[in-house]
């Protein structure tokens, strides 16, 4: 194999197919990467996943570059192995994408017409008549192992479909204030009920999730933003107190609420 780094997508594709077939060789490859099987990288590919999402929300092109190779280094894996055992190789997977982008965007490579308000409709038509030939329940083609918030989001959309969804937001967020009102119940119980009460915030947060989805907000990317916030004014926050007292610990929990607050007003005044 040359060193030499292609320069056209074609070459540059064959070269990483090579250096996986190599790095899964019994005999001279990498102990590591031999004894992977699907099952242990799925943990890995959700890691380089969200790696990603990181990158991108930052704006950041080197490392989105970086993690996106990462991503598709992760495919090539799944690719050699399932070449390994004569299920599948990367020719196939390419294929299988391919013919379901072009199957399910008649309006681009047939002679179907729609306007942009009709593809969501017509997707959804495509993919329920793929399904035919796999009968399920509705929500049976929602993937369990999803983040929980997006996990929620995709079955309450799946439901809205059929016709199973609150008419406007106002009854969806009287649910919510429902939702927290049973938390307090279970909070002001004289004892508490570790497992209800679980149940209570998983419902709250399910609620919330739905409200989400009603205002069109991705529930997600929302709280992914709102934790970004707060991380970048905690660490604000720690700036001052080490440059007050050495740091966190010699501040009293008053002290740092009252730093807290003054992250959030020189974030106003930025």
């Amino acid at each position: 194999m040359s060193d030499e780094r292609p320069t056209d997508p074609e070459a540059a594709l064959a070269r990483l197919l090579d250096i996986m077939a190599r790095l899964r060789d019994p005999q001279s490859g990498c102990p590591w990467d031999v004894k992977q099987t699907m099952q242990s990288l799925t943990r890995y590919t959700i890691e380089e996943a969200y790696e990603a999402v990181d990158a991108i929300e930052r704006g950041a092109p080197d490392e989105i570059k970086d993690e996106l190779g990462d991503l598709l280094f992760q495919i090539v894996f799944y690719a050699q192995i399932g070449n390994e055992s004569q299920q599948f190789d990367f020719t196939d997977i390419a294929n299988a994408i391919s013919d379901k982008m072009v199957r399910r965007h008649p309006h681009v490579f047939g002679e179907s017409t729609t306007d942009e308000a009709g593809l969501a409709e017509q997707w959804e038509a495509i993919k329920a008549q793929e399904r035919k030939h796999s009968p399920q329940a509705l929500l049976d083609s929602v993937p369990t192992g999803l983040p929980a918030l997006m996990y929620a989001q995709k079955i309450q959309k799946k439901c809205a479909r059929v016709g199973f969804d609150w008419p406007d937001v106002a009854p969806v967020a009287d649910k919510v204030r429902e939702e927290v009102a049973e938390i307090q119940a279970e909070l002001d119980a004289p004892k508490r009920d570790q497992q209800a009460l679980e149940a209570e915030i998983g419902d709250a947060l399910f609620a919330m999730v739905n409200l989400a989805r009603h205002c069109n907000v991705d529930a997600d990317a929302a709280l992914r933003r709102a934790s970004y916030k707060f991380a970048s004014r905690f660490a604000a926050l720690e700036v001052m107190a080490k440059a007050e007292k050495g740091g966190l610990e010699a501040h009293s929990l008053d002290e740092l609420e009252q730093l807290w607050q003054r992250v959030k007003r020189k974030e106003l005044r930025a």
